[in-house]
């Protein structure tokens, strides 16, 4: 097929004889150190290097891992512990939520920064300030939740924008913007329209 490269998610095991994933989020209790050294050392990094090694002898040069939440691989940290078998998908809208900056993880990341989605989330104040980053409500709960995906310059401004394409160029990545809309409050036809003006006027602009 000529595929060369294949978006995917890292997976979560769950610790030692669990029969769920678990995502580890905090380093307390002390139990949780064990789950990750278990997760990374018997299951993720074996797993990663026989799957790398498979693809390759396909014809396939690049896994590319969506940082994203309920992954072992999630943010510039995770992700750098399998970089001598994987690259990135990169998805600013995760980060965001999670409370990093998508601009400073570019520059971390650089070559291996192999796919962009461009995909926008924005922070709701009001639930945000009483609940936190950590969201479980449904999407469909746009109302309550304290973040929610958006269509581009819904969440962040054409400004932002602009830097972050500036951030990727800096890099020298100049490859595909792939639009992901997940924005509940406008048909997908309408976001993919002003997604697709937004970066129009950010790529003339450089």
């Amino acid at each position: 097929m000529g595929v060369e490269r294949v978006v995917m998610m890292s997976g979560c095991p769950g610790g030692p004889g669990d029969a769920n994933a678990n995502w580890v989020t905090t380093s307390w209790p002390p139990e949780t150190q064990t789950i990750l050294r278990y997760q990374w050392e018997e299951v993720l990094i074996p797993y990663w290097r026989e799957l790398v090694a498979y693809s390759t002898g396909l014809g396939v040069g690049k896994l590319c891992l969506e940082l994203h939440g309920h992954q072992n691989v999630y943010n510039v940290g995770t992700l750098l512990r399998l970089r001598d078998a994987v690259g990135v998908n990169f998805d600013p809208s995760q980060l965001l939520w999670m409370g990093a900056d998508p601009l400073a993880a570019i520059a971390a990341l650089g070559s291996a920064i192999y796919l962009v989605h461009a995909k926008d989330a924005r922070l709701e104040p009001q639930a945000l300030a009483r609940d936190g980053r950590i969201e479980i409500r449904p999407a469909e709960d746009v109302k309550h939740r304290a973040r929610n995906y958006v269509t581009l310059g819904h969440g962040h401004g054409e400004t932002w924008w602009r830097s972050f394409y500036q951030a990727l160029a800096a890099i020298g990545y100049d490859d595909v913007l792939s639009i992901e809309h997940e924005d509940l409050a406008l048909p997908p036809l309408e976001g993919i329209v002003q997604s697709v003006a937004l970066l129009r006027r950010v790529i003339a602009a450089r």
